[in-house]
């Protein structure tokens, strides 16, 4: 069943980069495994923090692709030769993308007893400043004067 979007609309042309990040952001709102939080440690400064227990830094791995933050955890662990009575604590693979902003960095990632984290700085930039130079107007009305004008008589 196709579902509708909004942004079909032939008054919404250009639209459809939007759209893409809509339905990821529905995407990565499903997938409830690692947990993790985000928090802002400073003014300009956040961090993201994954619960990444029975992984180690060998497993994981972050990267910036495009405008987005993945980060994706592979275990290697062979269990074969072992017998569970009860398997609670999570090992499977996993893939969790975050959509950064302009002019976010990522500054550092760091593991600490069983948590990824990963710290993000918004870079402000600097105010720009520029000088326009104003031209006189005769240059103008210069070009006008050589312009050439046809006279059209209308016929009866």
């Amino acid at each position: 069943m196709p579902r509708f979007s909004g942004f079909n609309s032939p008054l919404m042309l250009g639209f459809d980069h939007f759209e893409r990040m809509l339905d990821q952001a529905s995407k990565m709102s499903a997938e409830g495994y690692p947990p993790y939080n985000i928090e802002q440690v400073g003014e300009h400064s956040l961090r993201i923090t994954l619960a990444v227990a029975g992984f180690s830094m060998d497993d994981l791995s972050v990267s910036v692709e495009d405008n987005q933050l993945v980060i994706r955890g592979h275990n290697n662990d062979d269990d074969s030769d072992r017998i569970f009575l009860h398997r609670g604590i999570a090992a499977r693979q996993f893939q969790r993308s975050f959509v950064l902003a302009e002019g976010i960095e990522i500054t550092v990632a760091t593991m600490d007893n069983g948590l990824l984290h990963i710290d993000l700085e918004r870079q402000i930039p600097e105010p720009e400043v520029r000088s326009i130079k104003i031209e006189s107007s005769s240059a103008a009305s210069a070009s006008a004067k050589k312009a050439k004008v046809i006279d059209v008589e209308r016929d009866a």
